[in-house]
């Protein structure tokens, strides 16, 4: 008898991506955690694209994010918020971006799921 996978939960899936967030760990998030079809979206006007579709560009966005880095200073992130099939995360970084000096970061991080993954991720914070 073929035994199936257990689905997670909204909260079961926050909770992970939680913790991979607190260390740091966002690509193993992405690959972990969400649909091959999810989205992810930034504010109007932010650096970057605006909206990518497909693990594979999320990943692609982060690493790009990542590159844009010369020194961490700090950072946090809040532990989710769970209603229905949507939870939040807040999130700040404190960073040397290459070519704009040092700036802190806040963010509220807002993630839909769907089947057991992360299908949408969208960001809001001042740009």
């Amino acid at each position: 008898m073929a035994t199936q996978e257990a689905v997670m939960t909204v909260q079961d899936i926050a909770n992970r991506l939680y913790e991979h967030c607190k260390a740091g760990q966002y690509q193993q998030a992405q690959e972990e955690l969400y649909a091959d079809d999810a989205v992810s979206i930034e504010p109007v006007g932010s650096h970057g694209p605006q909206s990518v579709k497909g693990r594979d560009e999320i990943v692609k966005k982060g690493e790009q994010f990542q590159q844009s880095i010369e020194e961490i200073h700090g950072g946090s992130v809040s532990e989710p918020i769970v209603a229905g099939n949507h939870f939040a995360l807040t999130i700040s970084i404190d960073a040397t971006f290459k070519g704009m000096g040092r700036m802190l970061m806040e963010e509220i991080a807002v993630y839909e799921v769907k089947d057991g993954k992360v299908v949408k991720e969208q960001f809001f914070y001042a740009v």
